[in-house]
């Protein structure tokens, strides 16, 4: 059997280290052709050595430029072009782990020249919702052309094999609540940003952990649930689960329910995701079904993690809403890491960001310069939110 040739995108961040892990547990299944990453020309060139590779590209154009002169057998892409270009060399896979909305153009240019993606970059079905599904449609569908990542939505792609999509009820994500579950507003006034990122279950890059203590993720997630699997909104639900084991569940028509279960061990869906639709025989980690003492579901407090809310209204409303949400959202972030605003001005920086766009008559993207053009309002308006957030200061609106 030939080994699947992958480009991977994002190599140096949580998810790209975890996907060369897998390589190198299968190198007769996985070769690597293509490697890029923000700024770390040093570890790219590093991982190039060791996987044989010989593209590469760095977003950071003055990084790529020394990566060049310093490594003249590298073919070296640079810059967001260069990047979105490496994304159109010839492979059987693109992995997509790439943090934040520039994931989006890189996405795109895959899917035009016929490449399936696995998705890590939510962002991408976020931002680009209805262009990346139609890119994917066009491919050769939506099914085989993006594959998920994320364990949730990895986790229903797994249970959705047990049923007819006629017979599906509801998909339910899992929550982990994040370092903060149970917390009320009050209590959440003042944690730092060292108490954000302290996740109890999963090692993730600063963004998505702080998206994770928001709730902002499982937002984000639902909308990717939506464009992914194409489910109606009333037929997506959360529920929090604090082992983070149940990854996600599919209940069917007659009232039974499929659940994936695993350890919170991102190796395991970039595995499922690299191989799909096989599964490869080596696992990483597995239950211990001995030690598993219990598993617990419990309702989402929406009132004190509005961002939920914020997110599925967003999704509901379609078109340029989900990039509108996802841009103020990376300002409000940056900010609170920055020390500029505090945990629960994140969520009033993207609401008053949402609001502010209602009154731009936004319509539906028709390309993706619409969607750039979105994302740049919102990313202007959120930096001038940051100094006047509507937000919830010690249990109060202010």
């Amino acid at each position: 059997m030939s080994r699947r040739r992958v480009v991977l995108l994002g190599s140096t961040g949580s998810i790209g280290t975890q996907a060369l892990e897998v390589v190198r547990a299968h190198p007769d299944r996985f070769e690597v052709v293509g490697l890029a990453a923000g700024r770390d020309a040093a570890t790219v060139a590093d991982q190039a050595r060791e996987f044989g590779v010989r593209t590469v590209a760095i977003g950071d154009p003055a990084a790529g430029h020394q990566l060049a002169a310093e490594h003249t057998h590298l073919d070296v892409l640079d810059g967001p072009d260069g990047v979105t270009e490496l994304a159109r060399l010839d492979a059987d896979l693109v992995l997509n782990g790439i943090t934040g909305a520039v994931g989006l153009a890189p996405t795109l240019a895959a899917l035009e020249t016929g490449t399936p993606v696995a998705l890590a970059n939510k962002e991408s079905l976020i931002v680009g919702g209805d262009l990346v599904v139609a890119a994917a449609e066009a491919a050769g569908g939506r099914e085989t052309h993006l594959v998920p990542v994320d364990s949730e939505h990895s986790a229903l792609a797994q249970c959705l094999r047990g049923g007819r999509r006629s017979e599906v009820g509801r998909l339910v994500l899992t929550a982990s609540g994040g370092p903060f579950r149970g917390r009320s507003a009050a209590e959440l006034a003042d944690v730092s940003v060292e108490d954000a990122l302290a996740h109890p279950t999963w090692e993730m890059g600063p963004v998505v952990t702080c998206n994770s203590a928001t709730l902002m993720n499982k937002g984000l997630e639902l909308i990717e649930a939506h464009e992914l699997f194409d489910v109606p909104w009333d037929r997506l639900d959360v529920v929090v689960h604090p082992q983070s084991v149940v990854h996600s569940m599919v209940e069917f028509v007659d009232g039974s329910t499929l659940a994936q279960l695993s350890p919170p061990d991102m190796r395991l869906p970039i595995q499922l995701a690299m191989a799909w639709p096989q599964r490869l025989p080596h696992a990483f980690v597995a239950c211990d079904w001995t030690r598993l003492s219990q598993l617990t579901f419990e309702p989402v407090d929406r009132s004190t993690f509005r961002a939920l809310d914020l997110a599925e209204s967003a999704g509901r409303r379609r078109g340029t809403w989900p990039a509108v949400l996802n841009a103020a959202n990376e300002v409000a972030v940056e900010g609170f890491f920055d020390g500029r605003i505090g945990f629960l001005d994140i969520t009033g920086v993207v609401e008053a960001t949402l609001e502010a766009w209602a009154g731009q008559n936004p319509g539906n993207p028709r390309d993706l310069s619409d969607v750039t053009s979105a994302d740049a309002w919102a990313r202007r308006y959120a930096s001038r939110a940051l100094t006047a957030p509507r937000a919830v200061s010690k249990g109060e609106v202010v």
